[in-house]
């Protein structure tokens, strides 16, 4: 039987930079991206794909505020649900076509997926997951004022508004994804991080929120028993001291090392620390190794060549 692998697409991964933002520029990054996973596929994994959303979810939240004048807004998760949709399609379309050039007899298959949270989670009074485009801090703070939003400082990398991203407790669909995963097809889980939603009384509603994408693909892969877990974001390696003169890029990390230096706080929370969190708690549960690199260095990474790998 084939290997298993979750690769945990970075929704900012899939927006170059600020002039490359539309939705054709997005299609491009994700047809680099899938013609690594038919790579992967012919080398014989099967691959289960998981997707960040953090630009495009703010785009959807800024577009249904700014036409609230003629039309009704969107629920924050509505609008997760409706970027799964639309990432899930580009993703489709493009190892569709990428299958046919290859000669690949697969099919890729998207799951609208709830995920369980708690709705006492401490992030509904704290929000920390950033959304949507960067701004100057004039900018920031403006919005703030005019419109109500939470907004932090993302990484040195700009300013963003914050909403609420509380931990993920439960994947709702994920005998169906063991399923299709179990069938060969190439399966779309927990886009965006899963749509967020609470059980009272044994009844699910959705809450406001936006589920960290790496906690709830490592869930994913611990429940599907997965054998490697790979998270492609938009460095080459994980480096300690990141930025800083004495920066170190690393090859290998055990689960012990890479626990050690989360204590020491070189992955800060806003970029690598839930990734390296995320690697931690499926090691600690079952899994046996994972990956962090590049979309261009996957196929490199997976013969040892680049990436970071960490393993128990």
């Amino acid at each position: 039987m084939a290997k298993i692998a979750v690769v945990a697409i970075g929704g900012n991964s899939l927006i170059k930079d600020q002039e490359h933002q539309t939705v054709p520029d997005q299609f491009e990054a994700i047809r680099e991206t899938c013609r690594h996973i038919a790579s992967m596929l012919e080398r014989g994994w099967n691959v289960v794909i998981t997707h960040g959303n953090g630009p495009q979810v703010g785009f959807s939240l800024l577009r249904s505020e700014l036409t609230s004048h003629v039309l009704h807004t969107v629920p924050l998760d509505s609008c997760v649900a409706d970027t799964q949709g639309t990432i899930g399609y580009m993703i489709q379309q493009c190892l569709c076509n990428e299958f046919k050039r290859r000669g690949i007899k697969k099919q890729a298959v998207t799951v609208v997926t709830q995920v369980l949270v708690d709705k006492n989670d401490p992030d509904f009074q704290n929000p920390t997951k950033p959304i949507g485009p960067f701004y100057d801090e004039d900018k920031a703070q403006r919005y703030r004022k005019e419109r109500g939003w939470n907004v932090k400082e993302d990484s040195g990398r700009g300013w963003r508004r914050a909403v609420p991203s509380p931990i993920p407790v439960r994947i709702i669909e994920l005998d169906a994804a063991k399923t299709l995963v179990d069938l060969g097809f190439v399966t779309v889980v927990v886009g965006g991080g899963g749509i967020p939603v609470i059980e009272e009384d044994g009844e699910l509603s959705g809450i406001e929120a936006v589920i960290d994408k790496d906690y709830a693909s490592s869930l994913l892969a611990i429940g599907i028993k997965a054998d490697l877990f790979l998270i492609s974001t938009s460095v080459e390696k994980v480096a300690l001291n990141f930025g800083k003169p004495n920066q170190k890029l690393l090859d290998r990390m055990t689960l012990e090392e890479a626990k050690k230096y989360y204590e020491e706080g070189h992955f800060p929370p806003g970029s690598m620390g839930p990734k390296i969190q995320a690697i931690i708690n499926f090691l600690e549960r079952g899994g046996k190794e994972a990956i962090i690199t590049d979309p261009e260095n996957i196929e490199r990474a997976l013969l040892g060549e680049t990436g970071t790998r960490i393993l128990l």
